[in-house]
């Protein structure tokens, strides 16, 4: 859809199973363009090994913590008093609030484009959304889209001196809530928005529990290209929060 915005994404019953499918998937194909001639990372080894010192942990809100529901917002709370000393709470910078319109934009133009075929030979197969998505695009400036992806770099470089200076990881929910009941939607992606369109790694951990029984993902977010790192985070905290 967005040749921009779109990535792979890994489901797994452990941290250690991402770090093994992540360490195959990420080699250098030649007939892959996005990725590089550079040394496999050893994810696994990486992501097994202890931190040298605890990790530390910014708790990012995002303008969306308004859409969370009691158990997210319940869960978080104690999560930060778990955590006590080793996460903090941090506001965002002002020129990564401006995130969510720059991936609307990149998103609709791009995703025009993309199915372009599809709505000109059979819109009337495409669902209302799709339909309306795509013509939300069509109307997108050239000169919009352009200053969008212009944005993408400073906005990532707002958070580098977050983790250069302080930080292991970004903790944020992965959604306002627990998944949706039934197969019509897969939930708000609001509180992953940002992440994506910097292209920074994320993973969501099912550490907390709604009252309903099903599970509200914790998700932690690193720097671009410290995925492996990012993993080995992951790890340390499950296992903090496994043995409380």
């Amino acid at each position: 859809l967005s040749r921009t915005l779109d990535h792979v994404g890994l489901f797994a019953r452990s941290v250690n199973d991402i770090a093994l499918l992540t360490e195959q998937l990420i080699g250098y194909d030649e007939a892959d363009p996005d990725t590089r001639p550079r040394a496999t990372i050893p994810f696994v080894n990486i992501a097994g090994e202890e931190p040298p010192l605890e990790p530390m942990f910014a708790f990012v809100k995002t303008p969306m913590w308004e859409r969370t529901d009691d158990d997210t917002r319940e869960g978080f709370a104690e999560l930060m008093d778990h955590l006590a000393k080793l996460a903090e709470e941090v506001e965002l910078f002002p020129s990564a609030v401006e995130a969510w319109d720059q991936h609307q934009t990149i998103m609709s133009a791009e995703m025009a484009l993309n199915l372009e075929r599809e709505y000109d030979s059979g819109r009337e197969r495409l669902s209302e959304k799709l339909r309306k998505q795509i013509e939300q695009g069509r109307g997108v400036r050239a000169i919009d889209y352009q200053r969008a992806l212009a944005r993408l770099d400073p906005i990532h470089e707002s958070f580098v001196e977050l983790f250069e200076q302080r930080y292991d990881a970004i903790m944020t929910p992965a959604a306002p809530g627990p998944a949706p009941k039934g197969l019509d939607s897969t939930g708000d992606p609001s509180f992953c928005t940002l992440w994506t369109l910097c292209g920074m790694p994320a993973v969501s951990l099912p550490l907390m529990q709604a009252k309903n029984g099903l599970p509200i993902g914790v998700q932690l977010v690193g720097p671009r290209g410290g995925d492996a790192r990012l993993l080995r985070t992951a790890r340390w905290l499950m296992a903090r929060v496994a043995a409380e």
